[in-house]
């Protein structure tokens, strides 16, 4: 059994109940069974259950925005956003997904009478993350289905509401049953659908641990993956960063869904020059983060998701200050109930030589600076992680950051003198151990795709 547990007021509000093996096999038959009548529509059929989606999630966004900040704390307005983004996703995939899936002819030095096609793979599974229940979901299954691919989705165990309520949206926008479908499974189950021959793909967001442990199993099996695992994001703030600036975006990163998010700023990465004054208007930006109810429009900082990642991140911080990190603000834990955390500052001094050893994900709001004596040393330490997700650059010298961005930073994703966001358009994605394989814009069609190579010869 599944419990919901509401992170503001402790208490459980919704429990879901594991499918047997039986009910798990059905519903595998069902979306495979599914795949080829759902292949065979006509693709501008399938853009119109995707244009009812957007309506249906238009319609109902307050109750989504809702049930996500009931079950994993998101201030309400944030979760909102979130409606509102897969909204945008769908708008977009919608228009591009004709030019994206369309076949090529006349490729360039290939042989006249060869094309390339993009066929779906067929039913491909989803494990997904609490953090942002609707937008992680969207991000993988949108373009996977558009693609003529089937889903299913193992979501995490305390936002069971907010995957029903996915599940619903889908059947009530008329998408044909078994093409998108929610499976309350545990682990071992997870791993019965990974090996049954009807599964062709699997993408996953979550640990790196447990990241690892698909990889393989899909890998075993030959089934093809995506991973996406998360990050320990640095954000560089160089000589001439315009620091104003450098401190709201990062902020503005840091504290985003009570700094729960894999491309949030992790790692404030500070040249001696901007030491003191960086930390300063840093403080006061922070201070203005308030913890309170969720449910409140006003509240700009919801309580952690569970009780337990609370716990975990207050070990880090205690870990960090045993490392020789200075407790700037926060670093305790509250009083009363809430799984809460107060807004924190830990500032490291990092020597020249030093590469910078902590690497371990901060997953809350919790502002790690990280002090060193030049450039040279800030790309460094930036670097010495084995997660490359995200990284930012600020710099007033848009040139060099630029350059240093695309020759130096270790990550998927870089940007230059603002925070780092998703975008429909642009892929998602890391290398190291932050995974592989990439979502959104034309690549996340094309991950869960067989493309073949036609040539026709008299």
């Amino acid at each position: 059994m599944f419990s919901s547990i509401n992170p503001f007021t402790e208490e459980k509000f919704n429990e879901t109940p594991l499918f047997s093996y039986e009910e798990l096999d059905s519903k595998l038959d069902l979306s495979d069974n599914s795949f080829t009548a759902w292949h065979s529509l006509l693709l501008d059929k399938k853009i119109s259950y995707f244009q009812n989606l957007r309506t249906v999630l238009d319609r109902e966004k307050e109750v989504l925005a809702n049930s996500i900040t009931k079950e994993m704390g998101k201030p309400i307005k944030q979760s909102l956003a979130e409606i509102e983004k897969c909204i945008w996703l769908c708008k977009y995939a919608e228009k591009q997904a004709p030019d994206f899936l369309k076949e090529r002819h006349n490729i360039p030095l290939a042989p006249e009478n060869a094309y390339v096609m993009y066929e779906p793979l067929g039913m491909i599974l989803g494990i997904m993350p609490w953090n942002f229940p609707f937008w992680q979901v969207f991000r993988f299954a949108i373009p996977v289905i558009l693609s003529g691919n089937t889903v299913l989705i193992k979501h995490a165990p305390n936002v069971m509401l907010c995957a029903a309520e996915l599940e619903r949206m889908f059947l009530e926008a008329g998408f044909p049953i078994g093409v998108y479908q929610n499976l309350p499974v545990s682990i071992e189950q997870t791993e019965k659908i990974i090996k049954d021959s009807r599964l062709k793909g699997v993408s996953f967001t979550g640990s790196v641990k447990a990241g690892r442990s698909v990889a393989r199993l899909a890998g075993q099996y030959l089934k093809k993956s995506v991973l996406e695992l998360g990050g320990n994001d640095p954000y560089l703030i160089l000589d001439s960063a315009d620091l104003g600036k450098a401190v709201k975006e990062g902020v503005l990163s840091r504290m985003n869904n009570s700094g729960q998010s894999c491309i949030s700023a992790k790692r404030f990465i500070v040249t001696k020059k901007n030491k003191d004054e960086f930390i300063n208007l840093l403080k006061k930006e922070i201070e203005n983060y308030k913890m309170g109810d969720p449910l409140c429009k006003e509240t700009n900082l919801g309580p952690l998701a569970r009780k337990d990642l609370r716990k975990h991140l207050h070990n880090q911080v205690n870990d960090l200050i045993r490392q020789g990190a200075k407790l700037l603000l926060g670093g305790y834990l509250p009083k009363g109930k809430g799984y809460f955390y107060p807004p924190s500052i830990l500032i490291m001094d990092i020597l020249s030589s030093d590469g910078g050893s902590f690497d371990e994900e901060l997953f809350g709001p919790v502002a790690l600076v990280i002090n060193v004596p030049d450039e040279e040393t800030a790309f460094r330490v930036a670097n010495h992680s084995s997660y490359g997700l995200g990284a930012a650059v600020f710099s007033q010298d848009i040139k060099k950051a630029e350059k240093e961005a695309r020759h130096r930073l270790q990550a998927g994703l870089c940007v230059v003198n603002k925070a780092l966001h998703s975008h429909p358009a642009l892929p998602f994605g890391g290398i190291k151990d932050s995974g592989y394989g990439r979502e959104l814009s034309f690549c996340g069609f094309y991950e869960f795709v067989n493309v073949k190579t036609i040539q026709v010869c008299d």
